[in-house]
């Protein structure tokens, strides 16, 4: 199977698939075959569900054959990041105490793909515990993912896996997890089309809980039009999740321009926060947005202590979540003493800190909403600077921002982070940067619709990593 083929985006592979032209057996075995190349290459696997997926691309090739067709995810191979339960399969939430755990079901998301079509490839690797004490380097995972763009480079946390493996085509596309730019962070990283869902929009069964009311799972893939197409076959009411939605999302792809789209952007400083050099990119993504006939002015965010009021709900939710991991000790098995020390410090949070965030993430979410009265979504660049060496640490890099990323978390907003370009790195290309699209609660669609208009009209979703 060649790598033309491979790197395809969902859309073209499903036509492909349904018309006849392409088998989802020998898809299946070429993604399996790049995926036992460079997986463990790029630390980006951590199991490979082979008997698996070959059988169910079997059955998918019988289906078809036989006239019924399930959708457009039908004989799509995928993986997901190791925080999802699957029935038989280890999933290990990328750490040390849960290397051998194995559960008896799928969980929804897993399902919901299975029932669609997909074809399961393996299980992706993440930082462990999804980070949710904090950890000081991109090697703080039971396998830690480097960059397909440079190897020595981080892929970005805590989806790194699906950020890594989507990017260089060893998966058709991938399932992430975000509390507090999990998503998002390892697409710009990487270069791929990373979507975080409303809050509640897609069920969490099954997945391993941090924050019970910040998690979300969502797709990351080479299109933002694909992301639309796994939403869809992701979202609605599940009764195992109580924090879920009955919000199904019927995807309709936008091909018209952005004429009366507003269009709200932030400014950012990139002398204290970032890398200047980055600026003109996010400038140039503005004026492509403009040129699509979408009004584009700038937005101020409401004024509140975003990464404080993230910080404490996460700390106290996740100490609740892994209070007897904590509790026996077992903690210290974690490979990063930062992430031990600080899911510990969780359980010294009162109930009135807790209690004062929550109050204040309700002003958030008003205030929010009031934003997205005078924008129908609101830019910025997703980061501030390209990824960071496997080593360094995470402190030098992640040295502050606009506070948008624990904004629209804090609210449960969607925002979808797409390639708008490349930093400096290695020749000849550089390292990927992305533009991310807020938009307001349960409005995917117009959040997909900018993306996909400028996606359509440049190339940088298009570009592939030099890993071979």
């Amino acid at each position: 199977m060649s790598e033309e083929i491979l790197y395809l985006p969902v859309a073209e592979l499903s036509q492909r698939i349904r018309g006849g032209a392409l088998s989802p057996v020998e898809l299946t075995e070429g993604y399996l075959d790049r995926l036992e190349k460079l997986g463990p290459k790029l630390g980006a696997v951590i199991t490979i569900t082979k008997e698996l997926a070959l059988e169910q691309a079997r059955q998918a090739e019988r289906e078809l054959n036989a006239g019924r067709y399930r959708g457009p995810l039908h004989g799509i191979p995928f993986g997901v990041k190791d925080l999802l339960a699957t029935r038989g399969i280890k999933t290990t939430w990328g750490a040390p105490p849960y290397r051998d755990q194995v559960f008896d079901y799928d969980g929804t998301v897993v399902r919901r793909l299975r029932e669609a079509g997909g074809v399961l490839l393996g299980k992706l690797s993440m930082i462990e515990l999804a980070g949710g004490g904090g950890y000081t380097n991109g090697n703080a995972s039971l396998v830690p993912t480097v960059n397909p763009w440079d190897t020595t480079r981080w892929a970005g946390g805590s989806s790194s896996g699906p950020g890594a493996a989507t990017v260089a085509a060893l998966v058709g596309f991938s399932i992430g997890s975000e509390t507090w730019g999990s998503i998002l962070t390892p697409s710009s990283f990487c270069g791929v089309s990373g979507l975080r869902p409303t809050y509640g929009r897609v069920s969490r069964f099954g997945a391993m809980a941090l924050s019970w009311t910040m998690d979300k799972l969502g797709p990351m893939c080479r299109a933002a039009e694909d992301c639309g197409l796994v939403l869809e076959a992701l979202a609605g009411y599940d009764p195992n999740d109580p924090g879920s939605a009955d919000a199904p999302f019927p995807y309709k792809p936008g091909r018209g321009s952005l004429r009366g789209v507003r269009l709200g952007w932030i400014r950012e400083d990139w002398e204290k926060n970032g890398d200047p050099a980055l600026a003109p990119l996010y400038q140039d993504a503005l004026g492509t947005l403009r040129q699509l006939g979408a009004a584009v002015g700038e937005a101020k965010l409401p004024e509140f202590p975003y990464g404080p009021v993230a910080g404490t709900v996460i700390s106290a939710e996740g100490a609740a979540a892994f209070d007897e991991l904590i509790r026996s000790g077992r903690v210290k098995e974690l490979v990063d003493e930062r992430q031990q020390k600080g899911l510990g410090r969780g359980m010294q949070l009162s109930a009135p800190d807790y209690i004062r965030a929550m109050r204040i993430r309700r002003l958030v979410q008003e205030g929010m909403a009031k934003l997205f009265e005078e924008f129908d979504a609101v830019l910025s660049p997703s980061l501030l600077f390209t990824a960071n060496r496997m080593e360094q640490d995470l402190n030098e890099v992640f040295r502050g921002g606009s506070g948008i990323g624990a904004a629209g978390n804090l609210a449960g907003l969607p925002a979808i982070s797409v390639p708008m370009g490349f930093g400096p790195g290695p020749e000849p290309s550089g390292l990927p940067v992305g533009l991310s699209i807020m938009g307001k609660a349960f409005d995917e669609g117009t959040v997909l619709r900018v993306a996909g208009a400028y996606q359509r009209a440049t190339d940088w979703h298009t570009r592939r990593p030099p890993i071979t």
